[in-house]
Parts: C-alpha cells; sequence; structure tokens
C-alpha cells in the first residue's frame, strides 16, 4: 500500500493516504513501524469508512532528515495540523505502540478533537522501553555505525520480536525495508534516541479528562508493552472499555488482524 498524498512540515514531508467511504476513522502506527502494519485492517474498515494512514516524521515513506525532530512532542504537533488539513471534524482515531502517545496528546495538548479513540498496545504509561531500546536510546551514536549487514540483522530480530507467531519473511522485509540505506540507518537510532519518557509523563495526569469514548486494546501475549499497562490505562480513562486478544504479541495487526478488525469496527460503528 504505498502512500499517494503529500503534506508539508517544518520537519519535511509526510506522506498520507486514504481508502474508502463513509464516516472519517483515523489510524496511527507507532515505532520501529509504518502505516504498512495497518493494511490489513485498513482495508476491511474502508467497506464501510473513509481510513486515513499516515507515516509519521522519519518513519515509512515521509522524508528521513539529518538533525530531524522525530520526538513524540513533534510527532503530535504534526499529527493535530494534519486533522486540520484534512478538514475532520471528530474522527474516530485508532493509535499503535507510540502511535498512543501522540494521539493522546494532540488530544490532550493540541486541541485536536475526536469521536472516539482506540488504544492499541499503546506507549502511553511510565516505565517503557525495553532493556534493548534503553541500550540504544543511550549509544545511538554506536550504534549508528554498525556495518549495513549487522544493523539488518539487528533490524530484523528486534521486529521479529514484536510479534507472538512466526512472520512471514515477505512481511518482515516490509516491515524493515524502511530502516535500511544511507537515510533509513540513522533514522531508525534517530528515533529510539529521541525518545523521551517525559513526553507520556507530561500527559498522564490529564488522561482523567478523557470525557469521549475509549478503547483500550491489548494484545494478551505482547511481551513489549505488558497487558498490565493497558489494564492500568482504562483504569485512568473515565468509562474506557479494555479488550484483550488471545494469541497476539505486541503487533496484533499481524497476530490476529481479523479479530482486531472485527473488535474496532464494532467500536467505530
Amino acid at each position: 500500500m504505498g502512500l499517494r498524498e503529500e503534506f508539508e512540515t517544518p520537519g519535511g514531508t509526510v506522506r498520507w493516504d486514504r481508502l474508502g467511504r463513509g464516516s472519517p476513522v483515523v489510524l496511527l502506527h507507532g515505532t520501529p513501524f509504518s502505516s504498512r502494519v495497518w493494511h490489513d485492517v485498513a482495508v476491511a474498515l474502508s467497506a464501510r469508512h473513509e481510513v486515513y494512514l499516515w507515516d509519521m516524521l522519519g518513519y515509512g515513506e515521509s522524508d528521513q532528515r539529518a538533525g530531524q525532530d522525530v520526538s513524540l512532542r513533534a510527532q503530535a504537533e504534526v499529527f493535530a495540523a494534519l486533522l486540520r488539513h484534512w478538514g475532520l471534524d471528530e474522527p474516530a482515531v485508532v493509535a499503535h505502540d507510540f502511535g498512543g502517545a501522540v494521539s493522546l496528546r494532540a488530544h490532550l495538548l493540541h486541541g485536536a478533537r475526536y469521536g472516539r479513540l482506540a488504544l492499541v498496545d499503546v506507549v502511553a504509561l511510565a516505565p517503557w522501553g525495553s532493556p534493548f531500546f534503553r541500550l540504544v536510546r543511550e549509544h545511538a551514536d554506536v550504534f549508528e555505525r554498525l556495518p549495513p549487514a549487522l544493523h539488518g540483522a539487528l533490524v530484523r530480530e528486534y521486529v521479529a520480536g514484536a510479534v507472538h507467531r512466526p512472520v512471514p519473511g515477505a512481511v518482515l522485509d516490509h516491515l524493515v525495508t524502511p530502516w535500511s540505506g544511507e537515510h533509513g540507518q540513522p533514522a531508525f537510532y534517530r528515533q529510539i534516541a529521541q525518545a523521551d519518557q517525559r513526553d507520556t509523563d507530561e500527559i498522564e495526569p490529564l488522561l482523567a479528562t478523557i470525557d469521549i469514548p475509549v478503547l483500550v486494546c491489548w494484545g494478551q501475549d505482547d511481551t513489549w508493552v505488558p497487558a498490565e499497562h493497558g489494564e492500568r490505562l482504562a483504569a485512568l480513562i473515565p468509562g474506557a472499555r479494555l479488550e484483550r486478544i488471545a494469541g497476539a504479541g505486541h503487533l496484533v495487526q499481524q497476530d490476529a488482524p481479523a479479530v482486531l478488525a472485527a473488535t474496532l469496527r464494532d467500536f467505530v460503528g
């Protein structure tokens, strides 16, 4: 699924696309992924909805530049601007991983209005970041200089750890390709180096002010962000509903796309 449209930001070009017709649903990916992770779910939802997808700055098909600000703080500002560009009034928003923090910051700090919000295995509550993630963040300049072959093997192994079931090689290729080459390799370590837990700490006290329907959806076998985080998050948001998906890891879109699509279709109505 190539992204056909462009949106210019101070940090570079953001690529986006839409498919289907009906009430709008916006999908946000996380790290180290792109809108590709939503392919099967987006197609399923597009039977009843106009589905918007985008690649965050520094990810997927969007610009990757040296010195680029790809922090959660910056991505939330870009997302709020994108919603204004699209002219969407209270769309349904579905976010995964870091996309959760981006969507929450845009809503709570930048005035982005949603009709409802689904949070799928999101990064939102401290503490977050695996031991590997923290190691890379502390030594990003060293990892950035890895020989391309070693870097490629590291990224493949890292991404494969997000799924509970074996992932087909072609799918894994799609997920890791944006992080290869002279632009992709430094971009991979740049987004980890700029990950800052303070960007979620800032909004955690505001979760209790959310007054729209919220679905918290979690892969029961998520080893990146354990299911306990989903339980805590649902408890902090008034009226939030928690749905656990058995047999799915962090990348629920890959482990259980049909179950996730059905759950989201029921929620967004």
